[in-house]
């Protein structure tokens, strides 16, 4: 399994959706982005240390690496291992000096971390290869409102497609991948059902 490193490129936000923030990933030596769409509070969490501020009080993911300094436990890296149904999949791989150990996280999160530890993020290639978008490079800065735009699909229109059945499946999904946004958004749609039925 070829492996590719990333670099963090920034955060955007919507124009047109609120709260809605995608992280720009970028591989190290190439051109092709990834974009996540992730909560405000993870965009939040990101900045703060992209932008080396220092909160008068620590947040969730300064705690972590606080607590694992603590213990003498180290994140190593962030491996982006999969994506399903637009969802990224990672894992904080993590040694205390005797053991190595791999623990699932969500994404935006383990970009916080990876920013607090100073570690590596990598992700397969054949995820990049799917998910990996190229912008020119003469373009300036992140991207045009509409390019970013472009990635949050309105959530009125996101599940459309799918059966009732389909739904709870998705909620479910959702819920175990501790994914409360989507969960949610696809809640927001099975009610709006309920109501014009």
């Amino acid at each position: 399994m070829k492996r590719v490193k990333l670099k963090v490129m920034g955060i955007s936000y919507s124009q047109t959706q609120s709260g809605a923030y995608a992280l720009i990933l970028i591989e190290e030596n190439g051109e092709r982005r990834i974009p996540i769409i992730i909560g405000g509070f993870e965009a939040q969490a990101i900045v703060i240390k992209l932008e080396n501020l220092d909160p008068p009080r620590p947040l969730t993911h300064d705690l972590f690496k606080k607590f694992a300094d603590e213990f003498n436990i180290f994140v190593s890296e962030v491996m982006i291992y999969k994506l399903e149904e637009g969802v990224f999949f990672s894992k904080l791989v993590c040694n205390n000096g005797e053991k190595e150990y791999s623990i699932d996280s969500r994404t935006s999160d383990a970009v916080a971390l990876a920013l607090r530890f100073g570690c590596p993020i990598f992700i397969t290639e054949d995820i990049l290869e799917k998910a990996g978008i190229t912008i020119n490079p003469t373009e300036v800065g992140l991207s045009t409102a509409n390019e970013i735009d472009s990635l949050f699909e309105p959530e009125s229109t996101k599940y459309d497609s799918y059966s009732d059945e389909e739904l709870y499946k998705m909620i479910d999904e959702s819920v175990k991948t501790e994914d409360y946004e989507r969960a949610a958004a696809i809640r927001d749609e099975i009610e709006k059902r309920k109501k014009s039925k």
